[in-house]
């Protein structure tokens, strides 16, 4: 024998028919520190705040920064050459 019952309700009426805390209030302040945590890390992601992370750790950075970027058009030259005619 099979037997299905089926329970029209919201979430928040299931919470409190089981007895469960309302935990609104606990999401609402925690999304509301995400949110104050997310946009002060925005900033960080301007490119701005990318050239002053990299360009303060050491004075290799922008060695580094160069060098990389040099090898990058390197590599894109040779691949763009065209291969001679005969």
């Amino acid at each position: 024998m099979k037997v299905t019952i089926d329970i029209d309700c919201t979430p928040l009426e299931a919470r409190q028919f089981m007895g469960l805390p309302d935990v609104q209030p606990m999401q609402a302040a925690v999304m509301a520190e995400m949110e104050k945590r997310m946009i002060a890390e925005a900033a960080k992601f301007s490119p701005d705040g990318f050239l002053r992370a990299w360009f303060t750790e050491s004075q290799n950075s922008a060695e580094w920064l160069r060098d990389m970027m040099r090898g990058v058009f390197a590599q894109a030259a040779v691949a763009n050459r065209e291969p001679p005619k005969d």
